[in-house]
């Protein structure tokens, strides 16, 4: 009972920071994606980019220009921008040129995150969403996120007319089974429920991979904010990092 109390304490403390911050999750959800614009052109490309990533490779320019069709070239440069900005907000990966220049570029992972054994398929996009998201609400919600919490992230995700061509898969299997499976997330029931309940926490994976205050900072990029406009959520994050200068 005394961890149940905590843990409605922790959420609490949480939710106010949220509010603080004029940031609600029914906002931040959806907002991740909004920011996030995936046309074809740019959905061609980004796959391409998450498996040079996933294979610690370099990429050209000329490769880039392949992977779109030709009549598009003269537009490459607006269609680079957004694909950067996507692989930045919506995957956690920075993409730039190596110096010196000369059309060669590294993807530099801003999470840390790897997503080995998610890549591979074209769900992959909304599959990383999910994930960062998914750790970013945890985060926000005390370090442990009811059912009910990743239901609405679902629900958010589903609603967003850019987002619906991908929901060809089961996004609640997805979270729920196969992020637990590869300790993405951990998978707990709630004590003395009954019927039994269960919520969810950061893996060990997850702890390994990234961290509070990366997950905080990529927020705060997404929502335009500075994370110290985050104040419990960045106390918090800057305590399991002593050793780094966030001031």
């Amino acid at each position: 009972m005394a961890s149940s109390q905590n843990s409605q304490s922790n959420e609490g403390s949480s939710m106010r920071d949220e509010e603080g911050a004029g940031t609600s999750q029914k906002v931040l959800v959806p907002q991740i994606l909004q920011n996030v614009d995936l046309d074809d052109k740019i959905s061609k490309l980004v796959p391409i980019l998450l498996f040079k990533y996933q294979k610690k490779e370099l990429i050209t320019m000329e490769e880039m220009l392949h992977s779109v069709d030709e009549d598009c070239h003269e537009h490459f440069p607006l269609i680079f921008r957004e694909v950067c900005k996507c692989m930045c907000l919506g995957c956690g990966i920075d993409v730039r040129e190596v110096d010196p220049p000369g059309h060669m570029f590294v993807l530099i992972p801003v999470l840390g995150l790897t997503y080995n054994g998610m890549l591979g398929d074209e769900e992959i996009i909304p599959k990383i969403d999910l994930l960062i998201v998914t750790l970013t609400v945890i985060f926000m919600k005390g370090n442990r996120a009811s059912e009910e919490d990743l239901w609405e992230v679902v629900r958010t995700r589903e609603k967003l007319p850019q987002w619906k061509r991908f929901f060809v898969w089961e996004p609640w299997k997805f979270i729920t089974e196969d992020l637990v499976q590869v300790r993405y997330l951990e998978c707990r029931q709630v004590s003395n429920s009954d019927p039994a309940r269960y919520e969810f926490l950061w893996g060990p994976r997850t702890h390994a991979e990234t961290s509070k205050m990366k997950i905080l900072q990529h927020l705060a990029m997404v929502c335009r904010r500075d994370p110290r406009s985050y104040p419990h959520l960045y106390e918090e994050a800057l305590r399991e990092e002593p050793e780094a200068d966030y001031a």
